[in-house]
């Protein structure tokens, strides 16, 4: 038994959960909201248990804290039990093309590209910086949403600009939430009964942050988000594609006091927050959707966009044999799941609407006659990060035995 703690860090919150390896038994997991600079609202789930709410003023880093809890419920006696930990990273752009084992140089390296995931990246290089003063002699790993899609094809990464923006500039699709859809794509195959290899899926990660992916046979050929997080599909406060003249014509004409303070607007105050006026939570506005207009308009846009890319994967990969759902609204939202496959009876896709309704995930609510099976399928980033993490570790210690 190999404990690994996989540290997924936002930029207001922090998903940890601690593994042993290889069973993927999970020993513990917590998650921390630190976005109140005064004091830290955590929960702790411990298997057998009912969660466990805590407040604590801010006296420590958020690992060491971790760390400290894991002692005090007897998860570890000494943190040196841990023999690996992972990191997600959300961009690692050209240069980070599959997860690795940090150096001090490949942190500078990470340094280097955290505008391509200005709300991200930081926190995610924090997360590290933090692990590794505490636990210096400690692998650590990096794991990063964007290194799934590195090898798309050409022509669907690059944009449609001088190829020396690209060549000079590294301006690309670059897409994030990989290892979520890696994720569930893994899981989609096994629930299946097929080899990955052999599966064509459109996996939906919908939540407060959204994007839909294809996948042939275990590689992903195409993303909605593109150079940075902030395109493809409308989000809780991001406004996906936007004509960029648009843009042009709000900053020339003054609606934005700085380049700066248009993307605040874009990233924090679009998407559905910015349509309903109401929240970027998809649950308070569908509270409203029969006696607010721009409640229902947000859902109706929100849906559209998603059935655009879907109807395009779907074209691109030649079918599907399956949808999968994951994300907080992918999973836990059946009228959006209702909303979106109603729209695509034209594919041949057809809802069980009994199983949709269904709570206890990962199940199929595709009718019998469906084109494609329709899976909900709960995401684990944290899993997927521990089982990169171990693999790189199992890998190095085979070198060392070999030499």
């Amino acid at each position: 038994m190999e404990k690994i703690l996989s540290i997924n860090s936002g930029s207001s919150s922090l998903k940890i959960s601690l593994f042993s390896m290889p069973t993927e038994t999970c020993l513990a997991r917590i998650l921390i909201d630190y976005s109140n600079p005064v004091s830290t609202n955590m929960i702790i789930s411990l298997p057998g248990s009912e969660p466990i709410p805590y407040t604590y003023t801010m006296k420590s880093t958020p690992v060491a804290l971790v760390i400290s809890l894991l002692k005090k419920y007897n998860v570890i006696k000494n943190p040196k039990e841990i023999v690996g930990i992972g990191h997600r990273i959300v961009a690692g752009g050209e240069i980070f093309k599959k997860s690795i084992t940090l150096t001090p140089d490949m942190l500078i390296q990470l340094q280097s590209i955290h505008d391509l995931a200005p709300l991200h990246n930081p926190a995610n290089i924090a997360g590290i910086q933090d692990a590794m003063n505490l636990l210096p002699d400690c692998p650590q790993v990096a794991v990063f949403d964007t290194s799934f899609f590195s090898d798309l094809p050409p022509e669907n990464y690059l944009y449609a600009l001088p190829l020396d923006f690209y060549r000079d500039y590294h301006i690309r699709k670059y897409g994030a939430h990989g290892t979520s859809h890696r994720f569930v794509a893994q899981q989609a195959a096994s629930l299946l009964g097929y080899s990955l290899s052999s599966l064509k899926l459109i996996t939906l990660h919908l939540g407060s942050g959204a994007s839909i992916a294809a996948i042939r046979y275990g590689k992903s050929i195409d993303i909605s988000m593109g150079f940075s997080p902030l395109t493809g599909l409308l989000m809780g406060t991001r406004c996906g594609d936007i004509d960029p003249s648009a843009l042009a014509f709000l900053i020339k004409n003054q609606a934005f006091s700085s380049i700066d303070d248009c993307m605040e607007t874009l990233n924090k105050k679009s998407g559905l927050l910015g349509i309903s006026g109401i929240s970027s939570d998809i649950r308070k506005i569908e509270a409203h959707i029969e006696d607010n207009h721009q409640a229902k308009l947000a859902i109706n846009m929100f849906v559209k966009k998603i059935c655009d890319y879907l109807g395009a994967y779907w074209l691109e990969l030649g079918g599907a044999d399956a949808l999968v759902f994951t994300g907080g609204i992918g999973e836990n939202d059946c009228y959006i799941r209702k909303l979106i496959c109603q729209k695509l009876t034209c594919l041949g896709i057809g809802i069980n609407s009994a199983n949709n309704k269904n709570q206890e995930a990962p199940f199929d609510f595709a009718n019998y006659n469906s084109k494609a099976r329709l899976l909900v399928i709960p995401t684990n980033e944290e899993l997927m990060i521990a089982r990169d993490t171990y693999e790189l570790i199992r890998r190095k210690e085979d070198v060392m035995d070999t030499v």
